[in-house]
């Protein structure tokens, strides 16, 4: 049975000490009722960016091959929003016309298309984040429904805990190309001439834009230039 399933495994969540062990919790359990595709994030009603810090994101979320990172998944899924309305898991359903994807929270998902489930997180101050899940041949009953609310809410809550307590570890530093590409990207440059004048390729400003994001724990490259520019390792 589905509830029995997830107590256990909610229990199990409680005590992870390691972070893929919980991605590796929600993937299995998610994945018996069609779900492969993941992200975790922390979140506020009260920002003009409702997604605050992406926790974990993976799968073919827009069926081009498209490398997801935080921006792009914030960039081109618009349904994240509705949480700020809701209380309750939603289900939703993306469709394509043409070149342009269509994006609809739903009752119930059916049909083509890939379907999710998206599940708002709330604590003391209101909403702290959500779990979405997403895949094209999902069990949405009942059942589903509640017994992956239990265990995605339970991942967010481990998956928090021990990026926490990552977190209280010291910050490491930015390299100096690091500074330096960032520095650029402040001044309003495009990856592309970056690239062509530190002789780097595109890929690589990307890889370097990546960890200075994971360094400073944060989701967006404008928020790592805040970040940085406040930390005094770049210039205004």
């Amino acid at each position: 049975m589905p509830g029995e399933a997830a107590i256990g495994l909610v229990a199990a969540l409680e005590t992870a000490e390691d972070i893929s062990a919980v991605k590796a919790a929600l993937r299995g359990f998610a994945g018996s009722f069609g779900y492969d595709r993941f992200v975790l994030f922390a979140a506020s009603a009260a920002r003009d960016e409702v997604i605050a810090r992406i926790y974990w994101v993976e799968g073919n979320w827009f069926g081009d091959g498209t490398v997801v990172d935080a921006e792009t998944y914030i960039r081109r899924c618009p349904v994240n929003r509705h949480i700020v309305e809701v209380q309750a898991p939603f289900f939703w359903t993306k469709t394509t016309r043409g070149s342009e994807d269509l994006y609809r929270v739903v009752p119930t998902p059916r049909g083509q298309g890939v379907h999710g489930l998206q599940i708002p997180v709330f604590g003391p101050l209101g909403l702290e984040g959500a779990v979405s899940l997403g895949g094209e041949r999902i069990d949405a009953s009942p059942p589903a429904r509640i017994a992956l609310t239990l265990v995605g809410r339970a991942a967010f809550a481990a998956m928090r805990r021990l990026l926490d307590a990552q977190a209280e570890a010291p910050v490491t530093d930015l390299s100096g190309r690091e500074r330096e590409i960032l520095s650029w990207v402040a001044a309003g440059r495009r990856q592309s001439e970056i690239a062509a004048a530190l002789g780097l390729s595109g890929r690589t400003v990307e890889n370097h834009l990546r960890r200075i994001r994971r360094r400073l724990g944060v989701a967006t490259t404008a928020q790592a230039i805040r970040v940085a520019i406040r930390r005094r390792d770049i210039a205004t």
